[in-house]
């Protein structure tokens, strides 16, 4: 058996069907919706009939929808971009005139459709369930809205639409499901506010607080391992510690791996454990040596905390001069990411 049979054999009894949650690479779309908060806006009077200008008011407004729809792309590293396309609705709560004393129940509503550049990234805490991100946008709303306190001609409001630069932020949470790579459920919040727009010579404010559950799928994730029922109860020799791009630190998965070699190699009564790092082909030869040595040096740091004696282990780096899949420069294989610990 050639040595990459061997170690493609020891990937499927050390790599399990879970979802990672890895940083996304190339394109994704995600949905979302939910509840919207507007909160409320402050009202200036510039050109009213029935008022002097620059009289002031208050408009509240009920609880309404948000929708929101998204084409973006993955860089591997944490950020993202994207392209945004999202509905707002409230409706008219409360209208109160300050310089005539009204305040009453309206009739109206407030709606804005917005097209928004956002940028956000994955922040990475090292758990295979659940990856937190954080983002910003700018872009543009149109915006329709209309209220009023009375009927006929002695009713006092505003009504018609604008179009006001909009800017947001985002922080949100995703989960990833385990049966579909590259599927993810989300959990965000966004604040969503504009320059103040102008309707019928009435100036308000627009600041909306969302809340929105949703989906996102990346189509460039590549499927998990599959692990396989063992045909015999033996004692693996082999296992593989695989790591996220540009990064030495352990996931829970590795640390799970790296529980298992050390309880093998006192079931075997081994005396050498071999561990060899790696990396894929995308930096210079010298940093990915040191990365690779940085990655065996933490995978034996945990086997000696899990009861390894630190003079049974001998740790090589090979950066990525012996890759798993061959690959040419630059591209971002995964399984070429990697520690093989060796039992002897």
């Amino acid at each position: 058996m050639s040595i990459r049979s061997m170690l493609l054999a020891a990937t499927v009894f050390t790599v399990p069907a879970v979802a990672f949650a890895q940083p996304v690479s190339g394109p994704y779309i995600s949905l979302g919706a939910g509840y919207n908060i507007h909160q409320g806006s402050d009202l200036t009077f510039d050109r009213s009939p029935l008022l002097p200008n620059g009289a002031t008011g208050h408009q509240s407004y009920d609880g309404g929808w948000v929708g929101l729809g998204s084409l973006g792309w993955g860089f591997g590293n944490g950020l993202r971009l994207e392209l945004e396309g999202n509905y707002r609705s409230n409706d008219g709560d409360n209208t109160r005139i300050d310089n005539v004393g009204l305040a009453a129940d309206s009739n109206g509503s407030f709606s804005q459709w917005g097209a928004m550049v956002n940028a956000l990234y994955d922040i990475d805490l090292g758990l295979d369930w659940m990856s937190p991100y954080i983002g910003a946008g700018v872009g543009w709303a149109w915006i329709r809205g209309k209220a009023h306190v009375g009927s006929g001609p002695g009713s006092i409001g505003y009504s018609g639409s604008d179009n006001q630069f909009a800017y947001q932020g985002i922080v949100g949470l995703s989960f990833p499901i385990a049966p579909v790579p590259g599927l993810a459920v989300t959990a965000e919040y966004r604040y969503f506010a504009t320059l103040d727009p102008e309707f019928d010579g009435v100036e308000l404010e627009n600041r909306n607080h969302s809340f929105l559950i949703g989906a996102r799928y990346a189509f460039n994730t590549p499927a998990p391992a599959v692990m396989a029922p063992p045909a015999a109860q033996t004692i693996a020799r082999t296992y593989l510690v695989f790591f996220d791009w540009d990064r030495a630190n352990l996931s829970d998965r590795a640390r799970q791996v790296i529980t298992e070699a050390a309880t093998n190699s006192r079931e075997a009564a081994v005396t050498t454990i071999e561990v060899s790092g790696h990396a894929d082909h995308t930096g210079t030869a010298a940093y990915n040596q040191r990365l690779s040595l940085r990655r065996a040096e933490n995978v034996a740091s945990e086997l000696v905390r899990q009861g390894v004696p630190q003079n049974a282990i001998t740790i090589q780096a090979f950066g990525f001069s012996r890759p798993l899949v061959p690959t040419a420069a630059g591209v971002r294989e995964p399984q070429n990411r990697r520690v093989e610990i060796v039992l002897k």
